[in-house]
């Protein structure tokens, strides 16, 4: 979906060459995209819900976001058969990354009302339902509460609640090391909910609650469930070499979520200890 979103938006502005991506930046004036489009979600992503694209500039290489309300799509369709084709390790990994949808934007610095609640309730129905999909694939209602509780966990990002530093490194693994865009937030979040935690511990107590044991950290449960669903915990296992982490640092503190995460990020020293657990 973000292709077709970065598309339309192109399209729009004149864009031949990749080069003239530099034009449909945030904070350029750009014209509005105008083509109409359908989105029929395979993964989890959950993508179609916002007026965000994510690329990659090669050139750096990092991963970055256009924006522009005009580029969302007009109909969103959710089929649960229609991501019974998608593997298994990819629907699953962005199952995790709407779990970090939710939990990012339930602890943000500019939470509001209506995002508490459908971030809360999206962490009721994703963590029992990618479960249940997992041992049962063949199951087309699993797969469409985890349709459901993706669009719920993606509700504050598509209205402007900010994210956290999950997100920021994330972007940066996906662009500077080539890990997948789920398996970013598989294995940053709990990482960065630990370190969060002196800051917002009574809001984690609730993501735990939520997940459906109140006496487990949200982290662990959520480490857990990345277990259980067989996919990759660490940085080693996704490929991701030790010896970039101190550029992936560096690169991490021009993501627009570092400064908005609830616990202050002053620099790459603050960033390179979270990326070594991870490790």
């Amino acid at each position: 979906c973000d292709a077709t979103k970065a598309a339309c938006l192109a399209l729009a502005n004149g864009v031949k060459v990749a080069e003239d991506i530099d034009k449909l930046r945030v904070g350029q004036i750009v014209t509005t995209a105008t083509l109409p489009y359908v989105s029929i979600p395979t993964t989890l992503s959950a993508g179609e819900y916002t007026a965000y694209a994510g690329i990659t500039d090669e050139r750096i290489p990092r991963k970055e976001v256009l924006w522009d309300m005009s580029i969302a799509p007009n109909v969103v369709i959710l089929d649960a058969a229609m991501t019974e084709a998608t593997p298994s390790r990819l629907f699953f990994g962005t199952g995790i990354r709407a779990v970090d949808h939710a939990v990012e934007t339930w602890c943000s610095i500019n939470v509001t009302p209506l995002t508490e609640a459908t971030s809360l309730h999206a962490l009721r129905i994703l963590p029992r339902a990618l479960a249940r999909a997992k041992s049962k694939p063949e199951d087309l209602t699993n797969r469409l509460n985890c349709l459901i509780g993706a669009w719920l966990s993606v509700q504050g990002v598509s209205t402007g609640v900010d994210l956290g530093a999950s997100h920021g490194i994330g972007h940066v693994l996906g662009g500077t090391a080539g890990m997948p865009h789920g398996e970013t937030s598989c294995v940053m979040l709990p990482h960065v909910l630990r370190f969060n935690e002196s800051v917002n511990s009574k809001r984690q107590a609730a993501l735990a609650e939520a997940m459906g044991d109140a006496n487990i950290t949200a982290a662990d449960q959520i480490q857990t469930l990345v277990s259980d669903l067989d996919l990759p915990g660490r940085l080693r296992d996704c490929d991701v070499p030790r010896e970039l982490l101190p550029t992936i640092a560096e690169e991490s503190m021009h993501d627009m979520w570092i400064p908005t995460n609830p616990r202050s990020i002053s620099g790459p020293a603050d960033v390179l200890p979270l990326l070594e657990a991870a490790w």
